[in-house]
């Protein structure tokens, strides 16, 4: 720290202000790839001492978890072993079999669990499918079919919207987890989908295609939200007008609460809003929306509004005591994408559903639509049913995932549908809820050492998912030091220079809160990806980066 801090110049990298302003235009998840580099630098050499670095690179960027639910994989890999005692049972050769028989498999499957009461995850299985009729009301052939036919992989899906056993059954388990323990009155319809990634392409892209949304219409984001709902919009296919709904509230003492002041959510009573989308709990600051809030939505839908489409991406609404999703509150504005990736420690398998009540506002206004548009649409859809008119939303966007002409061919492989079906059904089970309770503390607990490292107090919440964490830098200088201080690091240099030095200094990689439409000067950190003790190193690293600039401006006032 040899040179003023009048130059402006990132001490630790050599980068000019100017250069890492210009790396602030790009999306957080691909600026962390040069914070990686420079971790890893630092991991690699310290000065006069090439190679020896004992600097460990902690990457708190991403939020893939570091665990992962063993019981519910387990189950999958015993089924996995009936299902080929069923294929080989069917025909047999030189490593060859058929495709597994309905009539009798029930009775089949409870002799195989007999035989094999050493294979790891029998015992659990057994309880998934005894639930699933008890609850369900599933035929014991029909389900024990689905589920050895479609971890066998060897049918196309059908149908191709979601095989019927499972959408029976993530139904249910997003009504004990989403829908606040029940479902709305009438259908809730669910399409598979590979992960709530690739639903949120197929929720914009039909959007479109079925003029519920035009290009350059009016759309609001609740903000800091999952930087792609920022991108999204404002791509050339879109280019969407877009209203920013800020979590702005502070509490007394100043610090920062991630909440929706009233003024905020009226936004959304402004009719020519055709689209809201929020992350609930939110991205990044891991917040379930507040009652309040939620009853305000709702009287904006029963009044100015009443067309309002909302799309709530809920993927950490199960860290959250008593969630309740939006889909609860408004079931016929509510597109609900969810994802079983945090939860279950599943990323690399892509899981994710969307759901749609039948009766809903987007089929209305599909049906409002003009004749030259309705005209265009049955052209599109028409190779499909005799009345593509009739053709609901969510049968186009299973359509519209695969170009329509390749609807025959759509859906979710069935591997993928059968392990979602069983993280479900352990969810409804006594061990998935005190799993659920296990990896809830996990992240209360990294969420402390975080804080307690960094010495920031932040809202006490009880909505609070707690996945994620946002620090807002900037209040917290206002906070400790004054305003003069906050100003200094305003001029002084660029909001996104903290990350340059945590990590060239420490190894550490965080994410740029600005980049989720946060403050500026705001930090992401994961609490699901690094182990506890972890999150009290990057906090004693935030506060002495924290720390060292107030070092900078006590020197340059002073001088």
């Amino acid at each position: 720290m040899n040179q003023p801090a009048s130059r402006a110049v990132d001490h630790s990298s050599g980068y000019s202000r100017e250069q890492i302003r210009r790396y602030g235009q790009l999306s957080p998840f691909e600026l962390k790839n040069v914070f990686i580099d420079l971790a890893q630098h630092k991991q690699e050499d310290e000065p006069g001492q090439k190679g020896t670095s004992q600097t460990q690179m902690l990457n708190a960027g991403r939020g893939n978890p570091n665990w992962i639910a063993t019981g519910p994989r387990e189950a999958f890999h015993a089924l996995g072993y009936f299902a080929l005692e069923e294929s080989k049972r069917v025909w047999t050769a030189d490593h060859l079999g058929g495709m597994p028989e309905a009539r009798g498999a029930g009775g089949r499957f409870d002799s195989f669990l007999r035989r094999h009461p050493e294979l790891p995850g029998t015992e659990l299985l057994e309880r998934c499918v005894e639930e699933a009729r008890r609850r369900f009301g599933l035929d014991k052939d029909t389900l024990v079919h689905e589920l050895s036919d479609g971890i066998t992989g060897d049918n196309y899906p059908v149908p191709d919207r979601i095989l019927p056993c499972a959408e029976q059954i993530i139904r249910g388990y997003l009504g004990e987890e989403m829908y606040g323990g029940t479902l709305p009155e009438g259908n809730v319809s669910l399409f598979a989908t590979e992960g709530g990634t690739a639903a949120m392409c197929y929720i914009f892209d039909s959007l479109l295609k079925n003029d519920v949304v035009k290009k350059g219409d009016r759309i609001a984001l609740m903000v800091p939200v999952f930087t792609p709902y920022i991108e999204i919009p404002a791509l050339d296919t879109f280019d969407f007008d877009v209203v920013l709904v800020r979590a702005s509230m502070f509490a007394e003492e100043g610090v920062r609460e991630w909440r929706y002041p009233e003024e905020e959510v009226a936004k959304l009573a402004d009719p020519s809003i055709r689209l809201v989308c929020l992350v609930n709990p939110s991205n990044p600051p891991s917040l379930a929306l507040s009652e309040r809030v939620r009853n305000q939505l709702k009287d904006i839908v029963a009044g100015p509004n009443p067309d309002l489409v909302v799309v709530t991406d809920d993927v950490y609404g199960t860290f959250v005591e008593g969630f309740t999703s939006l889909a609860a509150d408004l079931p016929h504005n509510t597109l609900l994408v969810y994802s079983y990736s945090k939860h279950y420690g599943a990323t690399g398998w892509r899981l994710g559903v969307i759901a749609l009540h039948d009766d809903n506002v987007i089929d209305r206004r599909i049906a409002a639509l003009p004749e030259e548009a309705k005209d265009r649409l049955a052209k599109r859809y028409g190779t499909l049913t005799l009345e593509p008119g009739k053709m609901r939303f969510i049968d186009r966007m299973v359509a519209d995932s695969r170009d329509v002409a390749l609807n025959h061919t759509a859906g979710l492989s069935t591997p993928q549908q059968v392990l979602m079906t069983l993280f479900s059904l352990f969810d409804l089970l006594d061990e998935g809820q005190a799993y659920k309770h296990r990896i809830r503390g996990i992240v209360a607990d990294r969420l402390r050492l975080l804080l307690e490292g960094a010495e920031m107090k932040i809202a006490e919440d009880p909505l609070r998912a707690g996945y994620y964490i946002e620090l807002d830098l900037l209040a917290e200088a206002e906070r400790t030091r004054g305003p003069e201080f906050a100003r200094y690091l305003q001029d002084t240099y660029e909001p996104i220079d903290p990350l340059f030095r945590l990590a060239e200094q420490t190894g550490v990689v965080l994410l740029n809160g600005g980049g989720f439409d946060g403050p500026e000067w705001s930090v992401r950190v994961s609490l699901a990806n690094l182990d506890d003790l972890d999150y009290l190193r990057i906090g004693h690293y935030v506060r002495a980066v924290f720390d060292e600039y107030g070092e900078e401006w006590r020197r340059a006032t002073s001088g």
